[in-house]
C-alpha cells in the first residue's frame, strides 16, 4: 500500500522536460516552478552563473545533486541534466533541468513540482541551494 501511495505522490515525468529548439520549456500557469528563462517575477530565476571552465562548474553541481537526500540524477549528457527531488516525508517528486550556456559563462535553470499547485517556494529555494553550492565548492 505505501508503494502505491508513494508512487502516485510521485507522479509521472511531464513530456515536456528536455530541450526544445535549444531552451527549456515554459513553466506552467501554476507558482510551483522557476526558471530562469520566465520574464514574469511570479517564475523569474537567475541562471546560475559560474567562474572557472565551465567543466569543472557542471561536476560542481553535479556532486551538488548527487549529494542532497532525496535526489536522482536521470540524465547527464555534460550539457543538459535532468534530476529528480523527491521530498522526505511524502515523496512528492520535484524535476529539476539544466543547461550550460558556456559562451554566456551560466546554467540555465527549470525546477517544477509534477503535482499539485503549490510548492511552498520549494523549488526557488532549491536553484538558490545548488547556486550556493556552486560558489563556494571547490573545483573538482
Amino acid at each position: 500500500m505505501a508503494a502505491l501511495l508513494g508512487s502516485l505522490l510521485a507522479g509521472t515525468p511531464p513530456a515536456t522536460l528536455g530541450l526544445h529548439d535549444g531552451v527549456l520549456a515554459p513553466c506552467p500557469d501554476r507558482p510551483n516552478c522557476v526558471s530562469s528563462r520566465a520574464t514574469d517575477a511570479r517564475h523569474a530565476i537567475a541562471p546560475l552563473a559560474y567562474q572557472g571552465p565551465a567543466d569543472a562548474a557542471w561536476r560542481r553541481l553535479v556532486a551538488a545533486i548527487a549529494a542532497t537526500p532525496g535526489a536522482r540524477v536521470v540524465r547527464d549528457d555534460g550539457r543538459y541534466l535532468h534530476a529528480e527531488f523527491a521530498s522526505a516525508t511524502l515523496g512528492f517528486v520535484d524535476d529539476v533541468e539544466l543547461v550550460l550556456d558556456a559562451p554566456a559563462r551560466v546554467i540555465h535553470v527549470r525546477s517544477a513540482a509534477r503535482l499539485g499547485r503549490y510548492d511552498f517556494g520549494v523549488n526557488r529555494a532549491r536553484i538558490e541551494a545548488l547556486r550556493s553550492s556552486l560558489n563556494t565548492t571547490e573545483p573538482q
